[in-house]
């Protein structure tokens, strides 16, 4: 079994979605987007998005080492994780199974947890 958890102030988010005008293009795949952006507070969402891709990366063994959107965090109530390119490449060769995220936030801060199961042989 391995884990990732990140933690991530959601001002921080939303200070880098009115900064930087390619930050959604360049970390969130056209479905996470069109999700986030159709929540009363997109920068809580976004920044729980942010927080899931790192806590998965982290329980992969890649940390930070991915293209973003390879991790897309789907799904609702309970999110789930679909892997692409060189991060599911990266996934199979060392072993990964399943796939679990939980993600929570409160007014200032989004946490996710991951943890990545070892795959059925």
């Amino acid at each position: 079994m391995r884990v990732g958890i990140d933690l991530i102030e959601i001002e921080r988010v939303r200070r880098a979605l009115e900064r930087y005008a390619d930050f959604r293009e360049r970390c969130f795949t056209e479905a996470e987007r069109a999700y986030c952006d159709s929540r009363p507070n997109p920068a809580q969402h976004y920044a729980g998005r942010f927080a899931g891709k790192e806590a998965v990366g982290k329980a992969l063994g890649v940390g930070v080492h991915f293209t973003w959107r390879e991790i897309e965090i789907r799904g609702r109530p309970k999110p789930g994780v679909h892997l692409s390119g060189r991060t599911r490449a990266w996934a199979d060769k060392v072993g990964a199974g399943r796939i679990e995220l939980s993600m929570t936030h409160s007014r200032e801060l989004a946490a996710a947890v991951c943890l990545v199961a070892e795959a059925d042989v």
